[in-house]
């Protein structure tokens, strides 16, 4: 089976990275910052249909060294996070010890091949990332069990967020690596809508975030960073 869900450039840069995944201060910092509020957005959603989550699973495809697994699972969650990259997944592993969530090096494909599904599906940060998000949102939604919710989260390809989550973010302020984006691959909400639709789902919510004093929390505003939930 063609991967398309990875690419090997993107893979070996935040493979680079998976020794400062955890460090708040470091390159994943704003990941950090923003984890809450995207985690709080997806619960608000899941816990209208899993007021009780024990034993539902969740899949966090590309799940980096786990923040948004780790933070799932806390919530009572049973998670398997996935990566392609190596070095991340056993940073993963090393910062959740033995009692948290399950890790693997694998792609998407390697999971809808072995005929998985899984109720709730998150792919968070991913999709700006990957050769094909067409083929990306497919495989992900063939991978969610009927009635299941699909969670993602990317940038939105504007003017503002060119300015704010490409030449910001990396070469003023240096929240980020330089070369950690790629403006040309972010990805409408318009067009993120149409590619879940053309995949057999269909949008049930989106929702911007914003960074201000108090930290990261959701709102209309849908230019630069934006969460979208799907069921199919």
């Amino acid at each position: 089976m063609v991967d398309v869900t990875v690419s090997a450039a993107e893979v070996a840069k935040f493979n680079a990275l998976a020794a400062r995944w955890w460090d708040k201060t470091g390159p994943m910092r704003p990941l950090h910052a923003m984890n809450p509020a995207r985690i709080g957005w997806i619960l608000s959603h899941t816990d209208r249909r899993f007021p009780s989550p024990a034993g539902v699973r969740v899949l966090d495809v590309g799940c980096g060294a786990g923040l948004a697994a780790e933070a799932l699972f806390e919530h009572g969650f049973d998670v398997l996070g996935i990566d392609a990259a190596e070095d991340v997944i056993a940073a993963a592993r090393a910062h959740a010890g033995p009692d948290g969530p399950s890790y693997r090096v694998a792609v998407a494909e390697e999971l809808l091949a072995e005929g998985a599904r899984f109720p709730v599906i998150t792919a968070l940060e991913v999709i700006e990332h990957v050769p094909d998000p067409a083929a990306f949102v497919r495989v992900l939604a063939g991978l969610l069990a009927p009635g299941g919710m699909l969670f993602l989260s990317t940038l939105n390809r504007t003017k503002r967020s060119l300015l704010v989550a490409k030449l910001g973010a990396e070469y003023v302020l240096r929240l980020l690596p330089v070369g950690t984006h790629d403006w040309r691959r972010f990805i409408t909400p318009v067009e993120l809508s149409r590619l879940v639709r053309d995949a057999g789902a269909r949008v049930t919510d989106t929702a911007g975030l914003s960074p201000g004093l108090g930290g990261w929390r959701t709102t209309r505003d849908l230019g630069v960073n934006y969460l979208l939930a799907a069921e199919v």
